[in-house]
């Protein structure tokens, strides 16, 4: 065990702990940040983990995640959207932690992979994750408005 594996382990721990809390307590909109969140904290994991077992494989995962997780959490909003302006997910504060979080974890391990086609790879996944991440949440607290509803 290397400290990469250690990072990952509880970030990964941590963020199935805040999202099982968050999923199995509270009101729908608290439900659905744990979701958005969930995929968030997984995907900085799963680039630690291959970072720590050397195993390139993993950032591959990580990429779909960070693609197809916001898409999830977008279709969540959409269909969930009618109960949502009732009571509009709050979690600003915790959606920029966990993005600059993911910043960091991708920065660090630029740095440790160097230049070349590991680094591409990495910023794409990161610009993915965050990018994503700021959009789902933003879409889940009725940034949105001016769409069709209905």
């Amino acid at each position: 065990m290397n400290g990469w594996t250690v990072a990952a382990t509880a970030t990964i721990a941590g963020g199935v702990g805040a999202t099982v809390w968050g999923v199995a307590t509270g009101p729908l909109s608290r439900r659905v940040v744990a979701q958005n969140l969930s995929c968030a904290l997984a995907c900085p994991g799963l680039l630690l983990l291959a970072q720590g077992y050397e195993r390139p494989a993993y950032v591959d995962l990580a990429l779909v995640l960070a693609l197809l997780g916001p898409v999830g959490t977008l279709v969540f909003a959409r269909l969930l959207a009618d109960d949502l302006t009732e009571d509009p997910p709050r979690a600003r504060a915790v959606t920029f932690a966990v993005a600059g979080y993911g910043a960091v974890v991708v920065l660090v391990l630029c740095a440790a992979a160097g230049p070349g086609r590991a680094m591409v790879k990495l910023l794409v996944t990161g610009a993915l994750l965050i990018g994503g991440n700021l959009l789902a949440s933003r879409a889940l607290s009725g940034g949105f408005s001016g769409g069709r509803r209905g």
